[in-house]
């Protein structure tokens, strides 16, 4: 009772946009196929799968910029429910017809309105909580996420030789359901006035730039080295473990890999209020460290036992802490250490960036995986993700000096009593 009791007290708003997103997670039944649907279905090899991801994220690219400026300047909610409008005609048409180059095309649109709206998502969370109580709220919303996701990737990898338009048409009915309560039960998004000592950081610099924030603010530099870092590494989980389980299980793997992806959720619904909570007092530069070791931990042991089924759930519960502690770590950093006025347009430039760090990687390691095989490139993807922890070791470092208000004993307390 006590792990859920921790989530009490929050907004109403925040309750209502969590379980949003569950309803549109728990129709989310492309994306971990999507890889299979490229390689299976359309035919394409590694690398050509590398070029759509990368031609993918820089379409991609412009929305994010647009959503983090909109969502500094316009009404989140109304945003948030334009883009997932748009995205639900995308879905049902999708279904609609025989599946092929079309159909693609029309996913990605439907993805670019998901990611216009993403930094309006983020800033909401943020500016609905107190600084004591962000890391909650993220914690709220990741959970409601993977709620919904636990069984989607199973039933989708069940659909997928067959009944893959199903998939589609139920992603569209569920962003619909989503969006109309966001739309009818989401009414007051005023922000909160947090005036505690470590809300120092946050007050409002309406007439600066985006980089003169970066510029008074180096250690967000170093954080989104070590977040676009982490993020290529962690994105080939989906692209480079459902290669690997097709290659060595032929028709079997796209099930293997939905149940794999099912267990990931699983975990999270577990495991994210346990170590919610039994890590309150952990620094979010701790997580992220920590995040960054398990998630090598857990490549490790699906490279080494590749071939052997049950490794891939041992290696999936280990990448699921990592992941776990990663986005509890990350979402608060960022937002207790910029202004609330810039909140939208930073989350926007870090997806920019993420998008654009993945696609390289994703393009090296699909040329990689079919030149030189599948041992050779997990060697590089390792290596990107101990270089996300040596920099979030750096940062761990740093931070304290940067943002002292956060480290005082105000600060120690707020967390203690969360």
């Amino acid at each position: 009772m006590k792990l859920i009791n921790q989530y009490r007290g929050l907004r109403r708003e925040i309750y209502i946009l969590s379980f949003g997103r569950m309803v549109t997670c728990l129709g989310s039944m492309v994306w971990p196929v999507l890889t299979m649907i490229l390689n299976q279905k359309l035919g394409l090899s590694a690398a050509e799968i590398s070029y759509f991801f990368v031609a993918s994220s820089i379409i991609m690219l412009p929305a994010n910029i647009i959503g983090g400026k909109l969502a500094d300047r316009v009404n989140k909610k109304r945003l948030i429910v334009t883009c997932d409008t748009v995205s639900i005609l995308c879905y049902v048409i999708s279904a609609s017809i025989p599946l092929g180059i079309g159909t693609i095309i029309l996913f990605v649109f439907a993805g670019v309105l998901q990611s216009m709206e993403h930094p309006s998502y983020d800033a909401l969370f943020a500016d609905l909580s107190t600084t004591k109580d962000r890391e909650r709220a993220y914690s709220l919303d990741y959970l409601g996420n993977n709620l919904g996701l636990v069984l989607s990737p199973t039933i989708a990898g069940l659909l997928f030789k067959n009944y893959l338009w199903l998939s589609f048409l139920i992603s569209g009915f569920s962003i619909a359901l989503s969006t109309i309560l966001i739309a009818l039960m989401v009414r007051d998004i005023t922000p909160v006035e947090d005036d505690g000592e470590e809300a120092e950081y946050q007050k409002k610099k309406d007439g600066a730039s985006v980089f003169t924030i970066l510029r008074e603010n180096p250690m967000i530099i170093l954080y989104l080295i070590c977040g676009t870092l982490y993020s290529g590494a962690y994105g080939q989980y989906n692209f480079i473990m459902p290669l690997d389980m097709a290659a060595v299980h032929g028709d079997s793997g796209a099930v293997i890999f939905g149940t794999v992806s099912s267990l990931n959720c699983i975990t999270v619904v577990i495991f994210t209020p346990i170590i919610t909570k039994l890590f309150t007092r952990m620094r979010d530069t701790g997580k992220m460290l920590t995040g960054r070791i398990l998630v090598f931990a857990g490549y490790m042991v699906f490279l080494l036992l590749l071939g052997f089924i049950p490794s891939y759930y041992l290696a999936m519960l280990i990448f699921t802490w990592g992941e776990i502690f990663s986005v509890l770590a990350e979402g608060p950093y960022i937002s207790t250490r910029i202004p609330a006025s810039h909140r939208g347009r930073i989350n926007g430039l870090m997806a920019v960036v993420y998008t654009a760090v993945t696609g390289c990687i994703d393009l090296t390691v699909g040329h990689l995986y079919d030149s030189a095989g599948s041992t050779s490139t997990w060697v590089l993807i390792l290596a990107v993700t101990v270089a996300s922890a040596a920099a979030a070791l750096i940062l761990k470092s740093l931070d304290r000096k940067a943002y002292p208000k956060l480290y005082t004993e105000s600060a120690d307390t707020a967390a203690e009593n969360e």
